[in-house]
């Protein structure tokens, strides 16, 4: 594999029409999680890609497993709970606003995530390990679980990218800085927006943020701006990347994830940092033109014609 990552995936429940949930009665079903949305979104620019996870043993979680493993994801390590439930959420939409999340996840399947549940191997043998800071704020099962395997993959050299993913609505942040800090400094690649770099380090200036991680370790960090593009550098190089415009968005959710997997896609490929970074941009932005969580997410020649490195022809 060239990317393993793991957390949890919840069905998705997504309103047909707009307005508060009382009044809304038919939905459709989809899945969202913010790692399995970056391993879908490498699969489909043409990576090979594990994702892993507890999810129920019902009907929902032979749902996730079935629609990962259809976009090309290995889920051979998924394990499925005798005991705990999988995952819900619902979104709520209004006009012209970001959607409303409503999560029932609190003692799911993938809260009993146990160091056990780990395949030293299959981590051993990746390129990048991929992690975010809401499976760090699940339990702390799922906690040591996550420190466990940043600590499997450093011994074995493979890259560790860390994506914080603040999630306020599973911890404070009282409770989630020292954690996430004390991940960052372990993490190879980091990808903070501006308002987890306020959270997490007082300070809301891109260049601030950067030169804070590389101080801490980092090897790389790559600042989202959202629409404004991302500030990325290393230890040689520094650069703003404007984005690209998208004149009507349909849903933002996942744009993140697709930002990540654009960027890690480049990191594989042997990209320029700027390059990287275009590529993140491009994913990120075509993730918000489909409603849905992963949904959106291009494959390589589509990317390549939105960005502008291929010619699109359309008959």
């Amino acid at each position: 594999m060239e990317v393993i990552t793991f957390g949890e995936t919840m069905v998705l429940f997504n309103p047909d029409s707009k307005g508060p949930l009382r009044y809304v009665h038919n939905f459709s079903k989809s899945i969202g999680g913010a790692e399995s949305n970056v391993a879908i979104a490498l699969a489909r620019l043409g990576h090979n890609v594990g994702w892993f996870s507890r999810v129920g043993d019902d009907e929902f979680g032979r749902y996730i497993k079935s629609v990962i493993r259809g976009e090309g994801v290995d889920v051979s390590r998924v394990v499925e709970d005798q005991e705990k439930s999988t995952g819900l959420l619902f979104k709520e939409r209004f006009a012209h606003a970001d959607p409303n999340i409503y999560y029932y996840r609190k003692n799911s399947a993938t809260t009993n995530l146990t160091i056990d549940d780990l395949d030293a191997e299959y981590i051993k043998k990746t390129k990048i390990l991929h992690i975010t800071g809401i499976t760090l704020a699940l339990s702390k099962s799922a906690r040591e679980t996550v420190c466990k395997a940043v600590e499997i993959a450093k011994e074995a050299n493979v890259l560790i990218s860390f994506d914080p993913n603040i999630r306020l609505k599973l911890w404070s942040i009282e409770e989630a800085r020292p954690v996430l800090l004390d991940i960052a400094k372990k993490a190879d690649i980091i990808f903070p927006g501006i308002d987890e770099g306020k959270m997490l380090l007082g300070t809301d200036d891109h260049e601030k943020i950067a030169k804070q991680f590389l101080e801490m370790g980092c090897k790389i960090v790559t600042v989202k701006l959202g629409k404004e593009g991302c500030y990325v550098c290393n230890k040689n190089e520094r650069r703003f990347v404007k984005g690209y415009v998208v004149e009507k968005f349909e849903d933002t959710v996942g744009a993140g994830d697709g930002y990540a997997a654009g960027f890690l896609s480049g990191i594989l490929k042997k990209l320029s940092l700027k390059e990287c970074a275009e590529l993140a941009n491009g994913v990120g932005a075509m993730a918000t033109l489909v409603r849905g969580d992963m949904e959106g997410f291009p494959t390589h020649s589509q990317i390549m014609e939105f960005i502008g490195k291929e010619k699109y022809i359309d008959r």
